[in-house]
């Protein structure tokens, strides 16, 4: 016998597991798809609209504020000087527009009345003497021209009643209308002119627009501060989420929405998310950190956000392993 022939032989069945084994603990390794990523923030810049000299600073790198608390404070002096100027300035128009609606003063007022009065005296008076004249006329006794004189006397002294009552009436009216509408106007402008300098002042201090993580603080007391330029880096719980990368035979079972396990070095358990952004465009595989099968020519890009305030406690750049939940 040949020793080949003394070799026990492998049944068939023998053979297939043999074969299979190694093929099935890979697909074990394989069967639940899980990805490495890392953590990213979405940083909430706080800046002044306006320059100046940084006077104020109320927060801490590192520490955590609410929403509404104060962060820093800009020199004002200036913009407040500006505010009490429109605010005078608001007044007086104000007040002129008052004194256009009112018209005349009271005393004014009194004495046109006095002048109506006095002038209806002298009417009457001239208005006796015209009848004296006339009579005197028609007895021949006197000249047409004093009695062309006498009743042009009356005449005049009816009209100067005629024009007090008319001023008299006009000062009661107030101003007039286009008068009225320029002075409105101008109380406008001013209120207008108040209104951004209240803005002005306003912005020379900030506070956080939310609840966040003081990430970072970039100017100190004294300092100049350039119109736009962040004073304080805010990181809220909300906008840290996960990056991770995927190739492609698994891209299509990632779809915004879909929960996920990040798992973080540290922590027991792992965190619950959702997929909040799916790349549309592929990118070539990343570095080895970001990616375990580097044989993957091609990945998407995915985000996840966490789901609970556990996030509050997590810091960018942590690497994180990201999986889909079991069933």
């Amino acid at each position: 016998m040949s020793p080949l022939s003394s070799r026990p032989k492998l049944r068939p069945t023998r053979l297939a597991a043999a074969v299979l084994l190694p093929l099935l603990a890979g697909c074990a390794r394989h069967g639940a798809p899980g990805w490495q990523g890392y953590l990213e923030g979405e940083f909430v810049y706080v800046a002044p609209p306006l320059s100046g000299q940084l006077e104020t600073l109320a927060v801490e790198k590192g520490g955590r504020v609410e929403k509404g608390a104060p962060l820093f404070a800009l020199e004002h002096a200036a913009e407040a000087a500006s505010q009490r100027q429109a605010a005078e300035q608001l007044s007086a128009t104000r007040a002129r527009l008052a004194d256009i609606r009112k018209g005349f003063r009271p005393s004014e007022i009194a004495a046109l009345q006095a002048r109506i009065e006095q002038a209806r005296a002298s009417a009457q008076l001239a208005q006796l003497d015209l009848k004296r004249q006339e009579a005197l006329f028609h007895d021949q006794a006197i000249s047409a021209s004093d009695y062309d004189r006498a009743r042009l006397t009356h005449e005049a002294n009816v009209r100067a009643v005629e024009e007090i009552s008319a001023q008299l009436r006009t000062a009661r009216l107030g101003g007039r209308a286009d008068a009225v509408a320029a002075a409105e106007s101008d109380v406008r402008a001013a209120a207008d002119a108040l209104v951004r300098a209240d803005w002005n002042l306003g912005q020379k201090a900030q506070a956080s627009p939310c609840a966040a993580l003081v990430y970072d603080t970039l100017y100190r007391p004294g300092e100049f501060v350039s119109a736009g330029s962040p004073v304080v880096a805010l990181l809220p719980p909300g906008n840290l989420k996960v990056r991770f990368f995927v190739p492609e035979g698994d891209f299509g079972r990632l779809v915004a929405g879909a929960r996920l396990l990040v798992s973080l070095t540290g922590r027991a358990e792992p965190l619950g998310a959702h997929v909040s952004y799916v790349s549309p465009q592929p990118e070539y595989t990343p570095p080895v950190l970001y990616n375990r099968d580097n044989r993957a020519k091609l990945v998407y890009m995915i985000e996840a956000v966490f789901d609970g305030a556990e996030a509050r406690d997590l810091h960018p750049g942590q690497p994180a392993d990201v999986s889909l939940p079991a069933g």
